[in-house]
């Protein structure tokens, strides 16, 4: 049986999200705040979380990061209180896998946790090679080629290209890539985020001061705009 912490201090929406799953045969726990949210997450290791953003004590935000660091590949559904661009901004910053804003209908919720059930359970494929423009990077040799020619990257921009092309047409944050791709607890400067892809855009783009892939998004971060991606054998995947 699938487990679900719903972490939500509106005593009535808890009662009628827990009674929803409950009726479709997830087993389900619940938490009020963010400092019990934390303490029943690690007791019950749940396989998917939805949260409010809204809590009393340690706030939504810092509960989403905690889980994150501790379990990065656990689906979070968060819940907002507001719709406008501002929220979404800041959903997209936390990397949430997806929302709902309230008020909502819990059969919805119940919909998109079972859309995220069924991406956790699909098989996963390793992707090793990937092809855009005439560029094209074999992360298994660590070998990118540019119009046939081999193009020197170091380890660290090796390590954002395969993050970007990993999550493609989607906004990441600075922050989200200095947690994913240089680990840190404690930043440094988003500006090292900044210069390496000014590198990459300088090796990688046919115009690097008006870039087509690695595009910047104005108060938030970058996004890379997709291309073919190739299973080891080379099968291509749109």
């Amino acid at each position: 049986m699938e487990r679900i912490l719903v972490i939500e201090d509106d005593l009535a929406v808890q009662r009628a999200l827990r009674r929803t799953f409950e009726l479709a045969g997830f087993d389900v726990t619940a938490a009020a705040d963010g400092a019990i949210a934390m303490e029943t997450f690690r007791a019950t290791l749940p396989d998917i979380v939805v949260l409010d953003l809204r809590l009393p004590g340690k706030s939504g935000q810092d509960v989403f990061r905690e889980i994150k660091r501790e379990a990065s590949n656990l689906p979070i559904l968060v819940l907002s209180a507001a719709s406008d661009v501002l929220d979404k901004v800041l959903l997209l910053e936390l990397g949430a896998d997806d929302y709902v804003t309230k008020p909502f209908s819990p059969r919805e919720l119940l919909a998109r946790v079972r859309v995220a059930f069924r991406r956790l359970n699909q098989p996963s494929v390793s992707v090793q090679v990937f092809s855009f423009d005439d560029v094209e990077v074999n992360f298994s040799k660590m070998e990118l080629l540019r119009e046939g020619q081999l193009v020197p990257l170091t380890p660290q921009e090796f390590k954002m290209l395969r993050f970007f092309l990993n999550n493609q047409d989607r906004v990441v944050s600075r922050t989200e890539l200095l947690n994913e791709v240089w680990g840190y607890n404690n930043y440094p400067s988003t500006r090292t985020v900044d210069t390496h892809m000014l590198r990459l855009r300088q090796k990688l783009e046919k115009e690097p001061d008006d870039p087509v892939r690695f595009q910047t998004v104005h108060g938030i971060g970058y996004k890379f705009v997709g291309c073919a991606a190739h299973h080891p054998a080379l099968t291509r995947l749109m």
